[in-house]
């Protein structure tokens, strides 16, 4: 070749192949992506077969499916014949009181002083009753007392003694039935379990 293009001299470059680096570079970068990818999805796959006590929710929130830790037990019912019962009479008709008490008599519960109520009671109880007693007859006595009489209301003293007062009202006509009654303390010695959270 002639003029400017002209080699001159005895060397001559090598003509080599180009390098295969970038390649090799870019293959094992592609690599580690794929494994990461695969770990993470076999990873997913054990979370939803094994679980982990949480359900993801098509909004993408996760509800917390674990079990509700229990609360505190209230204490055991104590029974009827364990409960002391004074039964007072604050409405203007007589024989109330007596009826009562012959009738909790009847069903287990042991009987008291009978007769008409205090000054502070008398003719002025306009509901079906109270349940006055200590103020740790609400997780006994009172449960207990109340499955015989709907409609209750309930009221403390600072009385120190397990008995309590049923004071019966103008709105009184008699104790629940037996039936409706015995079915009350049945559900309240056994009371039904709360229902499981579904996940």
């Amino acid at each position: 070749m002639g003029g400017k293009y002209r080699i001159t001299g005895d060397k001559y470059p090598r003509m080599r192949r180009p390098s295969n680096r970038r390649r090799i570079v870019s293959a094992a970068i592609a690599a580690a992506v794929a494994l990461g990818l695969a770990g993470w999805g076999t990873l997913q796959l054990i979370d939803v077969f094994a679980g982990d006590g949480k359900k993801t929710t098509a909004g993408g929130r996760t509800t917390d499916c674990k079990p509700a830790p229990r609360s505190s037990a209230a204490p055991p019912a104590p029974k009827p014949g364990q409960i002391t019962v004074n039964v007072y009479n604050a409405t203007p008709r007589g024989g109330l009181a007596k009826a009562a008490a012959d009738e909790l008599k009847r069903r287990g519960f042991a009987i008291g002083k009978v007769g008409n109520a205090s000054p502070a009671y008398d003719k002025k109880v306009p509901g079906t009753a109270i349940l006055l007693g200590a103020p740790n007859a609400y997780e006994g006595a009172f449960r207990v007392l109340g499955t015989q009489l709907r409609g209750s209301q309930l009221k403390t003293d600072t009385r120190e003694t397990a008995d309590v007062d049923l004071i019966l009202g103008t709105a009184f006509k008699a104790l629940d039935t037996k039936k409706d009654a015995d079915a009350a303390l049945a559900t309240l010695a056994n009371p039904a379990p709360a229902p499981s959270r579904k996940c």
